[in-house]
């Protein structure tokens, strides 16, 4: 979930191009506690928590909050969740789906470059849109336990061709940056990428936008995290002391977009700390006084049901509801996050290339709904910004 101003030319890890690498920078170079209160009050506890929607993204990461309501409230809830059919667009040229319990979300960060996002966003206000932020959530049998992988979306891929959800074709096109997938065209088209990529067929979409992940995180009441190091980026305007801090929505964006202020100014090092800030969030979810229902629960769902896109199949406020139960029981103690296993391009410090014999170690342990081994993780380029949040 990116939006920082221009890069200067030539700066390793930057999302800029270099002199000589045009024709590899692809298209898209740019609490409070609750105390005990007898059996009826935590059945109706438990019964609120079956309503509250959370889905992590990376910024995964991205939570998704649904409430129970009667009559108009539903309608309007339900009314707010936009939706692709993905599966109709990808058709049945796909992964085998893997019938073993377990579930596989791509998650999307999102910026329209339009309306509300344009001022969080810079750029121009021409409606075009961007995926800064990948991950796919890989929840396994039993719903206890998830791995969730980052893609960099300065990774060079070869984008497959692809019909979008309009009906349009996209030809394929080698050694293009992983984000141009979704700006070539849209949800499908990433979904199709991913798929490619990894061998493992998607079973869910979900996208979440700028302006929504900023004003839930406000009326979340913050997420709170520790920095072990200073942060000072202008051009994600965030300025952090090292020290515990509860971030407001603009901060967390701040957080989650940073890349100069961090590390070795690349993506990567961005990816840690957006893997660090979910994993909070996860948290902070799980002890925020969110149960206490009323208009703040509604004021919750009504945010989250905004900011969202989901695939088809979660496209209502009853499906959500019910994928959420599936997963409330993951926290953030149960949650892997890693990075594809990526090296620096050679020839263009600023992109990425995929390790391949340590990511097809990845994506065959999800397949097959094991965890992620160790070796894969390690040796790779990491964007040297691992610790700068600390671990709760």
């Amino acid at each position: 979930m990116s939006a920082e101003s221009t890069p200067e030319p030539g700066t390793p890890g930057e999302a800029g191009t270099t002199s000589g690498a045009a024709d590899r920078s692809g298209p898209d170079g740019r609490g409070g506690q609750e105390g005990w209160r007898g059996p009826r009050h935590r059945k109706q506890r438990a019964g609120r928590r079956k309503g509250l929607l959370i889905a992590a993204w990376s910024a995964a990461g991205v939570l998704v909050l649904g409430g129970t309501g009667a009559g108009y409230l539903y309608f309007e809830l339900n009314g707010n969740i936009k939706s692709v059919d993905i599966d109709q667009a990808l058709g049945t040229a796909r992964p085998t789906k893997v019938d073993n319990g377990s579930e596989n979300i791509l998650v999307l960060g999102s910026d329209t470059r339009s309306g509300t996002n344009k001022k969080l966003g810079g750029g121009a206000d021409d409606g075009s849109a961007r995926s800064d932020t990948a991950m796919v959530v890989h929840v396994y049998e039993g719903h206890k336990r998830a791995s969730v992988v980052s893609i960099p979306r300065d990774t060079l891929v070869d984008r497959p061709a692809c019909t979008d959800t309009k009906g349009v074709t996209h030809d394929a096109a080698s050694d293009v940056m992983f984000n141009s997938a979704y700006s070539t065209g849209g949800a499908a088209c990433a979904v199709k990428t991913v798929e490619a990529i990894s061998g493992i067929r998607m079973d869910h979409y979900l996208e979440v936008d700028f302006a929504g992940f900023e004003k839930l995180i406000d009326e979340l009441g913050g997420v709170e995290i520790t920095t072990t190091k200073a942060i000072d980026d202008p051009d994600s305007h965030l300025k952090l002391d090292a020290g515990t801090h509860t971030l407001t929505g603009d901060q967390a964006l701040g957080l989650v977009r940073t890349r100069h202020g961090v590390g070795d100014g690349s993506d990567l090092g961005r990816i840690q700390l957006q893997q660090a800030f979910v994993k909070a969030l996860v948290d902070q979810v799980k002890h925020v006084g969110l149960l206490t229902g009323g208009t703040r629960l509604y004021d919750l769902a009504d945010t989250a049901t905004k900011a969202v896109t989901t695939d088809s199949d979660l496209g209502s406020l009853n499906s959500l509801m019910s994928f959420a139960s599936g997963l409330q029981g993951i926290g953030a103690a149960d949650m892997t996050m890693v990075t594809m296993p990526v090296q620096y391009d050679p020839s263009n410090l600023n992109r990425v290339l995929v390790s391949e014999a340590k990511a097809e170690q990845v994506w065959t342990a999800l397949r097959n709904d094991r965890p992620v081994p160790k070796a894969a993780t390690e040796g790779n380029a990491s964007g040297e910004a691992a610790g700068v949040v600390a671990s709760s």
